[in-house]
Order: structure tokens, then C-alpha cells, then sequence
């Protein structure tokens, strides 16, 4: 075990045990020189467990001693009164330092005293290095004299500069600031500028949206009567890809919509589409009960379902079908007036979209979104047709027009002040609740689609022209041949007058074809043409029926010899029920044309707010006394014995009217058989009403078909608006006056 540093060691050269110094660091405390030190004073030398400060501070005492004692040899050897306290306090390490350089000369051999290396970064013009420690016997010192080679000054090094702590700070705090800044920036454009974009795209998902039907505006009559409306219904469908047996599911549903079981099993057949896929919607009834629908719910039958629907009722059957038309299963219009004003009938649907749950919470979400788009119902037609008087026109004409086979016929009844169509009856006519089985002409408005020559009605434009231009007087006569002929026409009279002068009346109670081609004669061609205008004939009358014929006039670059004969007595004409019954609206109306119209106001759908209709076309053709004055010269129709018109007669009235018989036109061709019309107006002196038959009948039967039609019609006419009776009774008219 090696000796511990506190224990004598001995001398290699002399051989004696030396311990700790204490009378001071390397002294004898007996003779007072400086001895050698033991272990602890080669501590004091050594760098080991000293900071490069305590080192520094000795190196630079020691130069202040030897300093000191170059000055003042003797401060040695007396020392400092304080040096003990100082050396206890520097743990001996001064006294060390003096003992060794007082101990300096003398050499120990044995002992190699090591130098601490200098720190390299310690600055040269701070201190001197001690000069080495020689052994006992070793070379002697350098002499004072002699100068001590030093190092050539270097330019210090300074030491490596470090971070400023407060840059970095600041650094880091504005790295930090800025990232906040960029957060702040980007959660206010999500928040306010892209909110909607994100909200939307979350939102659509739990988006349930329903539409709302718009209901189709109804067609009623003057008086508010429904001829047409739309009624709340179910539709029932299929999902092909989820009906499990198509036969059970089939013979379950027929006898409650009334289809065969074959035809729906059909209709659930799977189907492919064209992109891809199987059909999953299929119709199997449009505009099913209420209650019907219900029943069909109850059964729970796999793939099958109802929804809101929409049908169109129409109270009356066959009640003006042929004016108010029909619509499709979509409750688009397709026939007359349903489809002339499809437009405003149309209601806009709405919608609502809410926001909602999903799976068993599907329901509105309180407070979610919502937004409403109120449906827009359609408006509703108001007709200027009486609903019942139109009844009564249809059912007179289809009891006159049994007695004929494969006939057409149409009715038209006038309110002469006014314009308004009162009734509009065709024969055929069809079942616009369900129209399907009808044919297509069955379904068309004869009173603006039958094209005729009107034959002897025409009678009457001309001796109206022919009175408004001065040509005849209500008390002109004529000799009447009994024929005349015109280019390479003969016309005749079917009462011949055998050359006798006949009165106006007298011309018109027997429907003389040679007096009237003689006034018209003297009327000239252009008049003619010109009138005929007036009245209303070559044009649509704008009544309102989609379709309506304009008929035609003559050109008179077109006329031949035969025209002047022809066009006259209503042939070579082409004209509708309709316009000829406004041209006798315009003689019973005091010479003045108005309009024949079947709009009379419409209902707004969404305030109920009513529009009337614009006011009619008017325009004057007649003076009212020519007028006055031609209705006289019409009443000997119905009363002189043996004319044309007299079972056109109503009891109790006056009744001025023209008979006539012409031929139907399609497509410019002349077809067989003969059109019979009578058209007549009442009372006489002070007419209220007009009405129009026309009747095509391929054998002929038309003329006797008409006039009882017209009595009967025209009676009803006058005792459903309590019109009195007439108080005088008609003139005597003279046929060949003396």
C-alpha cells in the first residue's frame, strides 16, 4: 500500500524521513532556512485543482516579491506581519512560493519540480512563465546578467463571440408573432370569406328538398260554375328492382286502380336504362283517389309507393269539351283552351329545402336550415260561355243531329252588345275527362274549324253594302227573270218570279239567287270585296280558340265571269260559323262590328286578383238606320207564308234571319252533301241575341235540320235571360208589289 502524502518520507540523497513543513512552506522552524517541501508543496506547483485565475495571481505575486526584493532586500527576511494569516488563507501556497525561490539555489537531487503548461489562450503581456525548478545539483541558473530571450508579441486572440441572447429573443418573438398573424388571417377568411363555400359543402348532405306542386288554374263559366279544375290526387309507381312478386303484387293492386293485373306486371318488369343501371321508377296509375291511395299504402307492398299527384276534373263530361280542351297526365295542355292558354293556367311549383336527419332522426332539424319557395298557382280563366245555356245549345243540337247520319254541326249564340260568346256547341263531341277513346275530329271546335261556302246567308252582307252604299232602298223593286247567267253560269231562282217586280223582303223570304246577283251587279266587284271585309269574313275573329280558320276571300284578280254570280249568293267563299254569326251580330247591332270573344276576366292564382279581359275589336260597317232597315228586310224569312225560314220562327217573338245552303270545304275541296244554316237574331226590334246552326250533312238533310234547331235554340236563349216578349207583331210585307 503506498504511504499516504502526510507521512515522513525519506530523502533518496540523504536518507532522512522529511515531513510537513510548520514554520512555513519549505522552512526549517529550527534554523529558519528554507527546507524542501514535502508532497503538498509540489501540489502548490503543479496545475492540478487550481483555476487558471489562482495561477495567474501567483505568477504575478511572485514578480511583485522579487520586485520588492530587488528594492528592499531585507523585506524578506523580516516578511510581512500579515504573510502567516495570508498563506493560512491561500492554503499555504504563497509561503510555498516564497520558501522555493528562497530555496532556489539550493538543489535537491532527485527531485524534477513540473511546470503547468499556460493555457493557450492566456495573453503574453500578462505574465511572465516562472522559470523552471532545477534539481539539487542540476545546472545553475542563468545569470542576471544575461538577458532572457523572449517570445515576440502576438496580437491576442479574442475569445470566440457569442450569441446575443436578446437578438434571438426578439428573433423568436417576431417568428412567433408572425405565425400568430398568419393563423388570425387565414381563420378570418374561413369564417367570413370562404364560410359559405365550407358550409354549403357540409351542409348539402343533410339537405332534404321538397317540391311543391303548383296547382293549375280552373276554367269556370260567367257565373263562377267549374267547367275545368284541378283536384289533389296520388300517383302510384313501382321500383322494379324492389318488388318482390310481381304476380301477387299485381292481382293486389288491379281491382283498386282498375287496370289489369297483365298490364301491371308488365309495367314492373326490370328494365336496363341506356347509360347503364336498372330503371328504378315506373308509373302504374296517374290522378288516383285519395282515399284509394290510402288503401294501397295499408297493403305495404314492397316496391310500391304513391306520392302527391294532380288531376284535372271536368264536372261536365262532354259539357264544352270542344272549347275548354284537355290537358296530359303532366297537366300540360293539349286541346282548345287548356293548351291556347296553357301559359297562364300554369302555375309555378315551389320548393322547400330544410335540413334534416338521417336514417330514424330523418326530421327537420330545429333551427337548422330552412328556406321556402311558396308555389305560385295558376291563374283561372273566366269564360264569357253560360254554362247553362250552353248545356241546352248542346243538347238541341245533338237531338237534331241524330236524324242524320256522319253529320257535323255547330252552334253559336251571341251577346249582340257585347260581343260575348254565350255557347259554342259542336257535333261530335267527346268526353274531356277522358278523352282518349274520342277521334281527333271529334275533338275540334267546329264553330272555327268548319271551313264552308255559307251560300244564301251571304245574301244578307250584300244587300247591306248595297243599302250603306246607296245602291237599293228598303223600297226598291226589281223585275226578276228567272234565271241569269254569269260567264258560263246559269243561275236560277228556286221560286221563280217569272220576270215580276219583286220587293227586297220578298227577295230575301225566297232566297232569290237573280235578284241579288242583279244589286250586287250594280254594286261593283271592289265594294263588294270591301264589305265583306268589313264584316269580318278573310280573317280570324280572334275569339280565342287555338287553330281558328281565317277562311277566304276572293281576290278580285282571281274573279271569272262566273265569280260576279258566285260570290254574291255566298259561293266561292270560305268562312266559319263563327264569322258569319258575328256579321249578324254587326246587322242586329246597329251597323257596328264587335268582336265575338270567350275570355271575360282572369283570376289571379296567387292574390285572386281580377283582370278583365281586353276590350273587343270594334269598328262601324252599317248606319243604324240601314241597319234597322236590313233586319226589317230579314224578318220576312220567318214570316211570309212559304219562306225559306218560317220553322226558324219563335212564338212570342219577332225573329229576323236568313236560311242557306252551301257546301263544306276541306282543304279547298268541295265535299258531298250540302250544308243547311239558319242564322237569326231577337227580338227583331231590338235585338239581344244571335244565333248560328250550321249543319254538314253528306245527304243533304241540312236545311231541315237547322231553322228548328235555331227556334229552339233562340227560344231557350230568350227565356233564360227573361227577355219579354215582342209587343208588336212583324210588317206585312208585299212580295211582288203593285
Amino acid at each position: 500500500m503506498p504511504p499516504r502524502s502526510d507521512e515522513p518520507r525519506r530523502d533518496p540523497t540523504t536518507g532522512s524521513r522529511r515531513g510537513p513543513s510548520r514554520a512555513g512552506r519549505g522552512g526549517d522552524p529550527r534554523t529558519g532556512e528554507p527546507g524542501i517541501g514535502g508532497i503538498s508543496d509540489a501540489r502548490a506547483y503543479t496545475p492540478r485543482g487550481r483555476t487558471i485565475r489562482e495561477s495567474g495571481e501567483e505568477r504575478a505575486g511572485g514578480r511583485e516579491e522579487r520586485a520588492g526584493q530587488r528594492r528592499n532586500p531585507r523585506a524578506g527576511r523580516s516578511g510581512d506581519p500579515f504573510r502567516p494569516a495570508l498563506q493560512v488563507l491561500d492554503g499555504g501556497r504563497a509561503g510555498a512560493r516564497a520558501g522555493r525561490r528562497e530555496a532556489a539555489p539550493v538543489a535537491r537531487a532527485g527531485v524534477i519540480r513540473t511546470v503547468p503548461t499556460r493555457p493557450r489562450w492566456v495573453d503574453d503581456d500578462e505574465e511572465e512563465l516562472a522559470p523552471p525548478r532545477r534539481r539539487a545539483g542540476g545546472r545553475a541558473p542563468r545569470r542576471p546578467d544575461r538577458p532572457v530571450p523572449r517570445r515576440p508579441a502576438r496580437k491576442p486572440r479574442r475569445p470566440p463571440k457569442l450569441a446575443e441572447p436578446r437578438r434571438r429573443l426578439r428573433l423568436g418573438t417576431m417568428l412567433v408573432l408572425a405565425l400568430f398573424v398568419t393563423i388570425g388571417i387565414r381563420l378570418v377568411f374561413l369564417q367570413a370569406v370562404d364560410t359559405p363555400a365550407y358550409a354549403g359543402g357540409g351542409i348539402d348532405s343533410r339537405l332534404t328538398r321538397v317540391d311543391l306542386p303548383a296547382p293549375r288554374g280552373a276554367i269556370v263559366d260567367r257565373t263562377g260554375a267549374p267547367l275545368a279544375r284541378s283536384v289533389e290526387a296520388r300517383y302510384v309507381f313501382a321500383d322494379p328492382t324492389q318488388v318482390k312478386d310481381r304476380a301477387t303484387t299485381a292481382r293486389l293492386l288491379s281491382p283498386l286502380l282498375g287496370v289489369p293485373a297483365s298490364e301491371l306486371a308488365e309495367k314492373m318488369k326490370r328494365r336496363g336504362l341506356p347509360g347503364g343501371g336498372e330503371s328504378q321508377f315506373q308509373y302504374l296509375a296517374r290522378g288516383v283517389d285519395i282515399p284509394k291511395a290510402k288503401q294501397i299504402e295499408a297493403l305495404d307492398l314492397a316496391g310500391i309507393g304513391t306520392h302527391r299527384d294532380e288531376r284535372r276534373e271536368v264536372p261536365g263530361g262532354d259539357l264544352a269539351a270542344n272549347l275548354v280542351g284537355f290537358v296530359s297526365q303532366d297537366m300540360n295542355g293539349l286541346e282548345g283552351l287548356e293548351a291556347r292558354y296553357d301559359d297562364v293556367l300554369q302555375g309555378k311549383d315551389g320548393r322547400r329545402v330544410y335540413e334534416a336527419g338521417q336514417g330514424d332522426l330523418d326530421a327537420p332539424i330545429p333551427g337548422g336550415y330552412s328556406q321556402t319557395t311558396p308555389a305560385k298557382p295558376g291563374s283561372s280563366l273566366v269564360l264569357t260561355i253560360d254554362r247553362d245555356l250552353q248545356y241546352q245549345v248542346q243538347q238541341v243540337l245533338g237531338r237534331q243531329m241524330a236524324q242524320t247520319r256522319g253529320s257535323v254541326g255547330a252552334a253559336v249564340v251571341l251577346d249582340v252588345a257585347t260581343g260575348e260568346v254565350l255557347a259554342q256547341a259542336s257535333h261530335p263531341s267527346y268526353n274531356a275527362a277522358n278523352p282518349e277513346p274520342s277521334r281527333p275530329t271529334d275533338r275540334e271546335d267546329a264553330a272555327t274549324s268548319f271551313v264552308v261556302d255559307p251560300g244564301s246567308v251571304h245574301k244578307a252582307i250584300t244587300f247591306g253594302a248595297a243599302l250603306q252604299e246607296g245602291v237599293i232602298t228598303p223600297d226598291t223593286t226589281l223585275p226578276i227573270p228567272n234565271t241569269v247567267i254569269m260567264g258560263d253560269t246559269t243561275f236560277a231562282d228556286t221560286h221563280p218570279a217569272n220576270g215580276r217586280r219583286m220587293s227586297l223582303p220578298g227577295m230575301m223570304a225566297f232566297s232569290s239567287n237573280v235578284g241579288t246577283i242583279k244589286i250586287a251587279d250594280e254594286l261593283g266587284r271592289d265594294r263588294l270585296i270591301d264589305y265583306q271585309k268589313r264584316f269580318g269574313l278573310g280573317q280570324p275573329t280572334g275569339e280565342g280558340m287555338p287553330g281558328e280558320a281565317s277562311g277566304r276571300l276572293l281576290p278580285a284578280d282571281e274573279w271569272s265571269g262566273s265569280s260576279y254570280g258566285s260570290v254574291p249568293i255566298g259561293h266561292s267563299v270560305d268562312a266559319t260559323p263563327l264569322q258569319m254569326a258575328a256579321a249578324y251580330a254587326t246587322i242586329a247591332n246597329n251597323g257596328t262590328y264587335v268582336q265575338p270573344h270567350l275570355i271575360k276576366e282572369v283570376i289571379s292564382g296567387a292574390d285572386g286578383k281580377r283582370t278583365p279581359a281586353g276590350p273587343p275589336v270594334t269598328r262601324p260597317v252599317l248606319s243604324p238606320a240601314n241597319a234597322a232597315a236590313l233586319r226589317t228586310i230579314l224578318e220576312a224569312v220567318t214570316t211570309v207564308d212559304g219562306a225559306t225560314g218560317v220553322a226558324a220562327a219563335v212564338p212570342g217573338y219577332r225573329v229576323a234571319g236568313k236560311t242557306g245552303t252551301g257546301w263544306r270545304l276541306v282543304d279547298g275541296e268541295k265535299q258531298p252533301g250540302e250544308v243547311g244554316s239558319f242564322i237569326g237574331m231577337a227580338p227583331a226590334e231590338k235585338p239581344r241575341y244571335v244565333v248560328a246552326v250550321f249543319v254538314w250533312s253528306p245527304g243533304g238533310e241540312g236545311g231541315t235540320v237547322a231553322a228548328p234547331a235555331f227556334r229552339e235554340m233562340m227560344g231557350f236563349t230568350l227565356r233564360h235571360y227573361r227577355v219579354p216578349p215582342s209587343g208588336g207583331k212583324a210588317p206585312k210585307f208585299e212580295v211582288f208589289p203593285r
